[in-house]
């Protein structure tokens, strides 16, 4: 009971732009049609990026520099991570390497 009252009296005590800051954002890019989609991406500081397979075969997720890389996506299998560092990564598929991607981070 303690809880539900502290989450409906929350808006009420922390100022918008605080509950703004606290709050992570989350973005999801499909892969489908041997393609990923939204492309390019741009995104801020602290986002986490899921990366949702929908093509009937395995797809990975691997950025080039070697930051990050997921193990085979089966069909609606995910994989994310959260880009903490502004910058411009690119990413691919180990499978299918003609399947590319860039993600733009921007300081928040």
């Amino acid at each position: 009971m303690k809880a539900l009252m502290l989450a409906l009296l929350m808006p009420l005590l922390v100022p918008p732009m605080l509950m703004g800051a606290a709050q992570a954002q989350e973005v999801r890019i499909d892969i489908k049609g041997f393609m990923f989609d939204p492309q390019p991406l741009e995104i801020a500081t602290g986002t986490t990026v899921t990366w949702v397979n929908h093509d009937p075969i395995p797809h990975t997720v691997a950025e080039t520099t070697h930051l990050f890389r997921s193990a085979a996506l089966d069909t609606d299998d995910r994989f994310s991570w959260t880009f903490s560092a502004p910058g411009t990564f690119q990413y691919f598929c180990t499978v299918h390497p003609q399947m590319v991607g860039t993600i733009h981070v921007i300081q928040r």
